[in-house]
């Protein structure tokens, strides 16, 4: 597992970030404080607290480069 900080805050920016990792084939948690939300959950998403960075837990065993180089725009 792989843990990195990213930033959502737009509304644009949330929808393109669930696009990209919806067509990833690994399993993504987004986690603000005491919670911890599926990143291919846009209503999810939108639950949070989206104004300061959120830790994005990335579940791969493979291709962790590939994967952060394709979420590089979101990443703090």
């Amino acid at each position: 597992m792989k843990t990195v900080q990213i930033s959502l805050n737009s509304i644009d920016k949330v929808k393109s970030f669930v696009n990209t990792v919806s067509q990833i084939d690994s399993d993504f948690d987004l986690v603000s404080g005491r919670y911890v939300i599926d990143a291919k959950s846009i209503m999810g998403i939108f639950s949070l607290d989206l104004s300061k960075p959120i830790e994005l837990n990335i579940h791969a065993e493979t291709g962790v480069d590939e994967i952060l180089n394709t979420l590089k725009p979101y990443i703090v």
